[in-house]
């Protein structure tokens, strides 16, 4: 890879997560935050519709609609689906590559912090998040690797990642958070600048990395209904060992379940809201320290 030529900031693509709907309003107020001399950055809003709503999404997840099926077929009445096809022709106009780089703007009622998630191990990603997370500690990085059309926006392309930042409830604005995924975002365009400039020092060779290895459901009845909620001591302990035997729910009786694991994992995405209804109460990782050459 020699150079990035344009670069991509969708925000929005859950109308209720607003971090990144008024990041992306900004940077349109104010292109000069993010313009850069060696590429082009293009500013898009994921979800309109969703977002005069406040809502996540009218008719399905949009961040679930970037399928292979999805763009060959001929016909849809899902907006969302509609919307997919849509973001996929301005992010390859006519007789145009398509971008470089997708950095798909979320948050989370988890407590995630400040998460880069890599949909794959392109060396690139990964001497990137390495950066990041030497340069400021905070920045926690998640593997959930997909391939190509799956579905999620970042995985159209080979450098798209998201930045889920977290914990904020849905619908509202926090400033501190919203402050520090801006300075996030540049931090990120001033290492592509670099990096097409050839001016870019590995400062950090070693990466931690949370590797999914899956996700577990809340445990239900016969019906489907919920029969136990996130245990008190598992609640915002996003990156932390649960180790087998730990309690990981709390039945509506006052009941302990704990975690019938055979290793050590570190649970992500704990209790967050919207995946409720896609039947996860939290992802599984594996903690793992990545040499990058």
């Amino acid at each position: 890879m020699n150079q990035i030529n344009r670069v991509a900031i969708v925000g929005g693509s859950h109308g209720n997560e607003l971090t990144g709907v008024y990041l992306v309003k900004k940077f349109h107020q104010y292109p000069n935050l993010i313009n850069k001399t060696s590429f082009e950055t293009l500013a898009l809003l994921g979800n309109p519709k969703a977002i005069a709503a406040r809502r996540r999404y009218i008719d399905k997840d949009l961040n679930r609609c970037f399928t292979v099926d999805n763009f060959q077929s001929p016909t849809s009445s899902i907006y969302e689906e509609l919307r997919a096809k849509e973001i996929q022709q301005i992010l390859q106009p006519q007789n145009q590559e398509f971008v470089d780089v997708i950095m798909d703007l979320h948050t989370t009622t988890a407590n995630m912090g400040l998460c880069i998630i890599l949909g794959n191990m392109h060396p690139f990603l990964l001497q990137l998040a390495a950066n990041l997370s030497f340069i400021n500690p905070l920045v926690k990085v998640y593997s959930h690797q997909q391939t190509s059309g799956s579905g999620f926006l970042r995985s159209l392309c080979p450098l798209g990642f998201a930045i889920e930042v977290g914990a904020v409830a849905q619908g509202i604005l926090d400033a501190e958070l919203f402050q520090q995924t801006e300075q996030l975002i540049y931090a990120i365009l001033q290492y592509f600048e670099e990096f097409n400039q050839g001016k870019i020092p590995l400062i950090n060779n070693t990466l931690t990395l949370y590797k999914s290895i899956g996700s577990v459901d809340y445990p239900r009845n016969e019906d489907g209904e919920i029969e136990a909620m996130i245990h008190p001591q598992l609640q915002f302990k996003d990156y932390e060992p649960l180790h087998p035997g730990d309690p990981i729910f709390l039945t509506f009786a006052g009941k302990d379940i704990l975690y019938q694991g055979e290793s050590t994992v570190y649970p992500v995405f704990i209790n967050e809201a919207a995946y409720y209804e896609k039947g996860i109460a939290m992802h599984l990782s594996q903690k793992e320290w990545i040499h990058i050459s």
